[in-house]
């Protein structure tokens, strides 16, 4: 019988990462890291099955799987994988590679509760954060990360060409989402889509009509809209999409784990002049930073720039949001997750480097009336930037 599982990241691929945290544990000085969280687990062995992957800064990794231990080993080219029941049998089962005098663990995610089990686990163990080290190497992608992530983009476009053929006017928002998320889920969409900030989901995205594009919310986003009741608080609500106004459909496609970030404004008819007006000077701001956007900017200018020119079109109050406090952010990193580095946001230093993606997002929220912009997910170049994702940019009036 066929095995149902499937190797999507390749050996060497798995061996180049293992390799890249190794120089950066030996920086830091370190005897090893103990990676526990789910994406930076699949980044480093190719499968999420429950376990704890220890890298030593010198030497061969271990996987120690407590579910599923078949499913770990036909997933993952780790070499060692070995069936282990408690945490607790960690440092015993590292007797012979050296149980680490420091240890590095993702603390920027880890629940304060698994913190204090580790210290109590490696009592003769310094612990110490890794979770920086680990994000910058996942910034800059791969060749094969690369191509993951222009498959996604390529798929995230093919949902976007479908809207105007699903959408009816007078159909409830949440009708739409379905029917989108039924079409992007024959193209091979996972169905889920992770984010690193801590209690931060998200749904495939949002689809949101008219005023319901500037409802604020708690999402570390421009827009929110009301979704359909106080504890979702974002995406899309049973209100209908009506003529004349603008739909922003904001979709991730996630796809072998990697995502493309992607948002158009469509519209049944025409719009009023102040979304066309607000919406070409997004484009313009977009065209003008996949210029500037050159290896070696640091990416807080970068955002610092985008929000001088918006002040200077008229949108110093509606830019990135309609209502205070509006994010501060304009660009997010990401791969398998959502919000990785580097992010095009204020005070940021991180510099851009070539194989760095990040989704570019310049929106115009007007309070009560809508959204304009427009979000694509681009791979920095030498050159510049190169867009990944290539749906037309421009208003699509159906």
């Amino acid at each position: 019988m066929d095995s149902p599982y499937r190797r999507v990241i390749p050996r060497q691929e798995i061996d180049n990462r293992i390799q890249g945290l190794q120089r950066r544990l030996a920086r830091q000085e370190m005897d090893g890291a103990l990676i526990v969280q789910k994406a930076d687990r699949y980044y480093y062995t190719g499968t999420t099955q429950q376990g704890w992957l220890y890298v030593p800064a010198d030497g061969d990794p271990l996987f120690m799987v407590f579910k599923d231990l078949d499913r770990a080993r036909a997933e993952s080219s780790i070499e060692s994988i070995l069936p282990l029941m408690s945490p607790k049998k960690i440092p015993a089962t590292l007797e012979e590679m050296g149980v680490p005098r420091r240890l590095g663990l993702e603390l920027d995610v880890m629940p304060a509760n698994t913190y204090l089990m580790f210290r109590e686990i490696f009592e003769a163990t310094q612990i110490e954060d890794i979770s920086t080290a680990v994000r910058l190497q996942r910034a800059v992608k791969s060749e094969f990360e690369i191509g993951c992530i222009q498959k996604a983009a390529a798929l995230a476009d093919g949902v976007a060409a479908a809207v105007p053929e699903l959408v009816k006017a007078g159909m409830p928002e949440v009708e739409l989402a379905g029917l989108v998320e039924a079409h992007a889920r024959k193209l091979g969409h996972q169905g889920t889509i992770c984010m690193r900030l801590w209690d931060n989901h998200l749904f495939y995205g949002h689809i949101i009509c008219g005023r319901d594009g500037a409802v604020p919310g708690a999402l570390s986003s421009p827009t929110a809209g009301p979704g359909l009741n106080p504890f979702v608080g974002q995406g899309p609500s049973m209100n209908p999409i009506r003529p004349n106004q603008p739909l922003l459909v904001d979709y991730v496609f996630a796809l072998d784990g990697y995502l493309a970030d992607h948002a158009r404004i469509f519209s049944m008819g025409e719009l009023p002049d102040e979304f066309y007006r607000a919406h070409e000077s997004m484009l313009d701001i977009q065209e003008h930073v996949k210029r500037l956007a050159v290896p070696g900017i640091e990416t807080g200018r970068i955002y610092d720039i985008m929000v001088a020119m918006a002040a200077d079109k008229g949108y110093a109050e509606q830019f990135m949001g309609g209502a205070h406090p509006r994010i501060r952010f304009t660009g997010h990193g990401l791969g398998i997750e959502l919000d990785e580095f580097p992010f095009i946001a204020k005070g940021q230093e991180l510099k851009l480097e070539p194989g760095m993606v990040f989704a570019l997002e310049p929106k115009v929220v007007m309070p009560g009336r809508g959204v304009a912009g427009i979000e694509n997910t681009f791979l920095v170049t030498e050159a510049g930037l190169r867009a990944l994702t290539r749906y037309p940019d421009e208003i699509k009036e159906i």
